[in-house]
């Protein structure tokens, strides 16, 4: 996807004055709203080879997105940039640092995620809300009745990311606070979203929901849809579609699958091949696989806190397994 040049901290400024003055500015707040979230405005980041900018730059351009948001509520685009922002921000900037701390940081590790949760539901809510203003209706839904299909059944290809998003946020919360049981008895309602989001475009993002794939139905229990068969199908295809240009497979794959099966061979040789990418051989990614890359690398350097036969993260004992 071509890249082009969003001049975000130019136009915040421009965005408070439109959004106080009075509904003759609504054209003007409508074109900067389109263009701030137009075909290629995401690469800004997620081309970017620098994570600590990145970090510093999004709570601003949330904030901006949000204001925005409020003058044009029914903005499809902001709706999309916003919720998905808060959800891309809880990921990599905050529960991600957190999982890196070590356990004598148990407090602020705990803090951390209780925050990165908290995000992780402001963008599912709005995603959420963009949902249900374009099907009336579909808040009150559920797979439980029957009536969430036919909301599902309407939904065209162009609704996928806001589908995806707003599983990926509600279900990350729930990943971070298991005995939540009001998010616990959506999952099977976000799993149908994931899965009429496949149906409608498999090759979603490069893989995208193929990844998806390997971290839910790994992590799910059998009752509420957890197949770890399914899980590596998936990380097959995610590779496929990915070109294999992409680090978060192998990475998703060695955490959600390796370690629960305490497989220390396969963990380690997905890890390096995380390593080994080249992570400008797709500058739109370059940020993700700056990301996934730093991930990989913490998770061999601790690897005998995961496997229970292995000595300090080097000999695997696979005679004992």
């Amino acid at each position: 996807m071509k890249s082009r040049f969003i001049p975000v901290w130019g136009v915040f400024f421009a965005v408070l004055v439109l959004c106080s003055a009075c509904s003759i500015n609504k054209m003007a707040i409508r074109a900067v709203s389109n263009a701030l979230t137009g075909e290629g405005s995401n690469t800004v980041f997620t081309g970017d080879p620098d994570p600590e900018l990145v970090g510093d730059a999004l709570p601003f351009a949330i904030k901006m997105y949000e204001t925005l948001l409020s003058s044009n509520p029914g903005h499809e685009g902001l709706i999309l940039t916003t919720g998905s922002l808060f959800i891309m921000y809880a990921n990599a900037f905050i529960q991600g640092p957190a999982d890196f701390l070590p356990v004598t940081e148990y407090e602020k590790r705990l803090a951390a995620l209780e925050r990165a949760k908290k995000f992780y539901l402001r963008g599912a809510d709005i995603l959420y809300g963009g949902i249900d203003k374009k099907y009336p209706g579909f808040s009150g839904a559920s797979s439980a009745d029957g009536t969430l299909e036919p909301y599902l059944a309407r939904m065209k290809k162009a609704d996928v990311p806001l589908l995806y998003w707003t599983a990926a946020g509600y279900l990350s919360a729930y990943s971070l606070d298991p005995f939540d049981l009001t998010l616990g008895r959506r999952v099977p309602d976000l799993m149908f979203l994931i899965d009429r989001a496949y149906a409608l475009d498999p090759d979603f993002n490069n893989g995208a929901l193929d990844e998806f794939y390997i971290l839910a139905l790994s992590s799910l229990p059998e009752s509420m849809g957890g197949d770890k068969t399914r899980a590596a199908a998936h990380f097959n295809r995610a590779l496929e579609k990915s070109r294999g240009l992409l680090a978060g497979p192998y990475v998703s794959y060695a955490q959600a699958v390796s370690i629960p099966a305490q497989d220390y061979d396969t963990f380690k040789a997905y890890l390096e091949k995380a390593l080994a990418l080249d992570v400008d051989a797709d500058p739109g990614s370059r940020l993700m696989n700056i990301i996934a890359q730093r991930k990989a690398q913490s998770l061999l350097d601790t690897a005998s806190d995961y496997f229970i036969d292995i000595d300090d993260g080097e000999a695997w004992i696979s005679d004992e397994y």
